[in-house]
């Protein structure tokens, strides 16, 4: 698709405008996050939730769903006074979405307790990593994740969350980064942390995303890795500077609901 500079902005503003709406929660992911109204319970449902982030959406909504129930619709509650047992491993190990199954979520659990009694909870752990001179959040999502993983833990667990530093394009981590970061007030997502700029997100990268700006000229490199991910974002900043992964509801309305 050949556009003019100005044309392409437009039409990506105009795509933004269009799928950054309300009316589209329900069918997505994030509407797991948007059942709950503590800082805590978003953050920690939004972060499961785009773990097991791929595959059919209704899928995704479903077993997002029975993650919660599990941890009796309260997840900060339920993860702070959690402790290992039979019993807790008896309830987790049915539940499964694809290839993230129950000893997956236990060490999940365990690992968001470590975080929230000992490093100032999800925020604060990707806060840390994030320093003011880089122009993205690649060690912020790298610290994390070393952190994430500080336990003892089943090596099985790793593929669950993205290393960016394998060049992995880390999509669903820089969903979720999004969910919590931006904040434009339209009510999609949440803006709820204060200390990482919209300016440094990257643009989640997936098949859908990468088809659309391949075919729109914004991306030329062929796989969607992390060196992708970095040239798409370059590229949505010369259009907004301070908030370039808006254009994330655009690619993806275009490739999910246009089949663009």
């Amino acid at each position: 698709m050949k556009l003019s500079r100005t044309d392409l902005h437009q039409f990506l503003e105009e795509k933004y405008e269009q799928y950054n709406r309300i009316d589209f929660i329900d069918s997505d992911p994030i509407s797991i996050p948007h059942g709950f109204t503590k800082k805590e319970d978003i953050e920690i449902s939004g972060f499961l939730v785009a773990t097991i982030a791929w595959g059919q959406r209704t899928t995704i909504i479903n077993n997002g769903k029975k993650m919660m129930q599990l941890m009796d619709n309260s997840p900060h509650e339920f993860i702070l006074n959690f402790s290992e047992s039979k019993k807790s491993y008896s309830t987790f190990k049915k539940f499964v979405h694809r290839t993230f199954n129950g000893e997956d979520m236990l060490y999940f659990i365990l690992a968001i307790q470590h975080i929230y009694k000992n490093h100032k909870g999800l925020e604060a752990a990707f806060t840390k990593g994030f320093h003011k001179s880089e122009p993205d959040l690649k060690n912020a999502i790298i610290h994390f994740r070393n952190t994430f993983f500080s336990l003892p833990h089943p090596s099985r667990a790793q593929k669950h969350v993205s290393n960016p530093a394998e060049n992995s394009a880390a999509k669903r981590i820089n969903m979720y980064l999004r969910w919590m970061v931006r904040n434009d007030k339209k009510g999609v997502d949440f803006g709820l942390w204060q200390n990482i700029p919209a300016a440094v997100l990257s643009c989640p990268l997936d098949v859908h995303s990468g088809n659309v700006a391949r075919k729109l000229g914004i991306l030329l490199r062929k796989q969607n890795d992390w060196k992708a991910t970095a040239e798409l974002t370059t590229a949505l900043k010369t259009f907004d500077a301070k908030d370039p992964v808006k254009f994330d509801f655009a690619l993806f309305g275009l490739g999910v609901f246009e089949g663009f």
